[in-house]
């Protein structure tokens, strides 16, 4: 029989898993909400920044790794380019994460806005070395600036109707380690 806190973690694994499924479904699907020309937020991404900030035992890196790479290959990206540098940005904030607790949620912002900035000119300059075809420039920023406008919803979705909130002060784990 496992405890509470493994079973709880699991299941926000799982459920993540779910959502993350379910964002790629809609994004494969033969129809477009919204301008034409406006690409949409990369929503995985940013539930993924906004869980491990809030509880990073709940995103794992193989997990995430697994979820974009998976996008990758049902979106026609490049394969696990976009994965790669979502783990790396990931993990930046997660090293981070005992820091962001007590910041006002506008910093948290600024910060997340910067791993985007970083990861999509990463993404440029990687594609423009390996001579890939890549789509105009503009393009990429219209979605980072979507992306990083789009954050505070999913923050708002994770925490109200997903129920993922930050970790309180003191929150310890069954084995009694500080959280």
């Amino acid at each position: 029989m496992g405890d509470a806190v493994s079973t709880q973690r699991l299941v926000y694994q799982c459920l993540f898993a779910a959502v993350a499924a379910l964002l790629i479904f809609v994004q494969i699907l033969p129809f477009r909400i919204g301008a034409r020309n406006v690409p949409g937020p990369d929503l995985i991404v940013l539930l993924c920044f906004a869980w491990v900030l809030r509880r990073p035992d709940y995103v794992p890196m193989l997990l995430v790794a697994a979820v974009v790479f998976a996008a990758d290959l049902l979106l026609l990206r490049p394969p696990g380019l976009w994965a790669a540098l979502t783990v790396l940005g990931l993990e930046f904030l997660r090293s981070r994460e005992q820091f962001s607790r007590d910041l006002p949620f506008l910093l948290e912002w600024a910060m997340v806005a910067g791993v985007l900035a970083a990861m999509t000119l990463a993404r440029s300059l990687l594609m423009a070395i390996a001579f890939l075809d890549q789509p105009p420039i503009m393009l990429y920023v219209m979605q980072m600036t979507v992306s990083i406008l789009s954050y505070p919803i999913a923050v708002l979705v994770s925490r109200h109707v997903l129920g993922v909130g930050k970790v309180a002060p003191g929150e310890v784990d069954a084995l009694g380690h500080r959280l």
